[in-house]
């Protein structure tokens, strides 16, 4: 029987609500579908649902991530600009200026294998000028070909056509894309005709019953009026955690699956404190 590894993607941690699903359902989940790492985008993670501060990268870190991705929002807290200079387990995307904290990369041992995450960012619909998620990304494979066969890449976007032109874009150069950010799981997982592993959105953890993680009615009230209103994270159950995990053949290098992970929890009654 071929050699595998078996990693699991899952998708934006939403606030406390997505730390807690993420806790009690990760693990579980490593151990039925024998996962052999963990990858998280950890940029909402804070209890307000704003970037990440240095306990809950700990957090999640203590409940089995290997590596924590994230997106525009990783730069909320200030906190962590230290922590991603000084460690390789968090990452902020790869296009944005040399002169930030941090890398879009990072190499991890997989059983006796090296494998790199990789974490960029799209730029349609987003504020953040960057430059090219293509053209970087193709110019940091001639880098990470060197030391590996495996390359999977958080592509942190808004627009599907850009997802889905980044990820056709890669395909046969990389063993996987996946996309965060707008925290609405797709049903578009499958392997690419060259045999690149992909979705457009994996999701993401937190309260089912709300807008992206927030609260319905301010957001509501937003789009009624056009007028600014503060947000604040649902903490009402029930509660969601998506992503996915994919079985890659070492010999190949190609993904064998990709399967989508949907978990729902009703088990916590009421709001959280």
């Amino acid at each position: 029987m071929a050699e595998v590894l078996r990693l699991m993607f899952i998708g934006d941690v939403m606030g406390q609500p997505g730390q807690m699903m993420f806790a009690k359902w990760v693990p579980r989940l490593k151990e039925k579908h024998k996962i052999d790492a963990i990858i998280v985008n950890g940029e909402n993670a804070a209890k307000n649902g704003k970037g990440l501060k240095l306990k809950d990268i700990e957090f999640l870190k203590q409940n089995g991530a290997d590596v924590i991705t994230s997106g525009n929002h990783i730069w909320y807290n200030n906190e962590i600009y230290s922590y991603l200079n000084e460690k390789t387990d968090l990452l902020r995307p790869e296009n944005y200026p040399s002169d930030c904290p941090g890398k879009g990369y990072t190499l991890i041992q997989v059983k006796n294998y090296e494998v790199a995450i990789v974490n960029i960012q799209g730029r349609s619909f987003l504020r953040d000028q960057l430059s090219c998620p293509f053209k970087t990304t193709q110019s940091l494979l001639t880098f990470l070909e060197t030391r590996t066969k495996f390359v999977f890449v958080d592509f942190h976007a808004e627009a599907t056509a850009e997802k889905q032109a980044f990820a056709f874009f890669m395909d046969g150069k990389v063993t996987g894309v996946f996309g965060t950010h707008t925290h609405v799981q797709t049903a578009d997982e499958r392997i690419l005709p060259n045999g690149t592993c992909y979705i457009t959105d994996l999701g993401f953890c937190g309260a089912l019953n709300s807008i992206i993680g927030m609260e319905k009615d301010s957001v509501i009230q937003k789009f009624l009026t056009q007028m600014p209103f503060r947000f604040k994270v649902e903490k009402n159950s029930p509660f969601i955690l998506s992503g996915i995990w994919v079985e890659v053949c070492v010999s190949t290098a190609k993904p064998l699956k990709i399967v989508r992970i949907n978990v729902i929890d009703e088990e916590f009654p009421g709001a959280i404190g």
